[in-house]
């Protein structure tokens, strides 16, 4: 067993002595085998409560665990969390907080009632789905991990595809035209941003095309190499080519964003997927 592991373990056992717990698991690149992390990969852990956890009572369970090298409690910026650094070994943790019905909610939402998102659609769903279980005495979580586990629905599917593809270039304030008027005025902040969420669609769109839940803002490429049967012509090139075409005073990126997005069509019309119709 690795000291990562030893050590989420223990956290996640002094987590589930508390009342407001309802399961813990370890998720983020450490929870997805080898291979998935490295040595600079952090410790994800995710604590599914009925309750808040007092400050007081989180700070505890860092010093139980052989204290911090630093710590930033109470994080509020990307959802409730603590961050630390662990004394002995140096392992940089995450702790995040999920209220259990709010993650119920956000399940259902996606794989119950196919609700579509920009980006990201069935993040949650993949998080879930591939987390490691070390505390769930009452099989909350395993019920929520089953669902995820499931045949990817096709009105899910279908709606994600539909939902993200017109803000790519069909409609007049896509992020093509949006990326065109960023470049024209050379203002290279807002094309990455504009940049940023084009690509946040595409692979939205890529990854429901292949029926695979959302990975998350890392490795996306890796996964979709490794993993999507259904590719794009030229993908792997053409996703290089975008980017390095963001550079500079990135006067090439609009026909460079229009090859990418010309063959992302054509791999959705060879599934049958027309996006000038059945995407309208």
């Amino acid at each position: 067993m690795t000291t990562h592991l030893q050590l989420a373990q223990k956290i996640a056992g002094l987590y589930a002595l508390l009342p407001q717990v309802e399961a813990v698991a370890m998720g983020g690149s450490r929870g997805k085998g080898p291979g998935r992390f490295d040595n600079t990969s952090d410790i994800d852990l995710y604590v599914y409560t009925r309750g808040d956890i007092p400050i007081a009572v989180r700070r505890e369970i860092i010093q139980k665990s052989g204290g911090a090298a630093r710590t930033d409690l109470n994080l509020n910026y990307w959802g409730a969390g603590d961050g630390w650094v662990h004394a002995p070994t140096g392992i940089e943790l995450d702790s995040m907080f999920f209220e259990t019905l709010w993650m119920e909610e956000q399940i259902e939402r996606v794989m119950g009632r196919h609700q579509p998102a920009l980006g990201y659609t069935t993040c949650f769903c993949y998080t879930v789905q591939q987390s490691v279980v070390f505390s769930d005495p009452r099989a909350w979580f395993a019920r929520l991990q089953q669902q995820c586990r499931g045949e990817y629905p096709e009105p899910l599917r279908r709606n994600i595809i539909a939902y993200n593809h017109p803000v790519l270039r069909g409609i007049i304030t896509s992020y093509a035209h949006q990326i065109q008027s960023a470049v024209t005025r050379r203002d290279g902040i807002s094309v990455n941003h504009r940049l940023a969420a084009l690509l946040a669609s595409y692979f939205d769109i890529l990854f429901a095309l292949n029926r695979q839940l959302h990975p998350g803002e890392k490795r996306q490429l890796e996964f979709a190499l490794n993993n999507c049967a259904v590719l794009p012509p030229s993908f792997e090139p053409d996703i290089a080519a975008t980017l390095q075409a963001a550079g500079a005073d990135a006067a090439n990126l609009p026909g460079q964003v229009a090859r990418l997005l010309d063959h992302l069509d054509q791999a959705l019309e060879a599934e049958g997927l027309n996006p000038a119709v059945a995407l309208a």
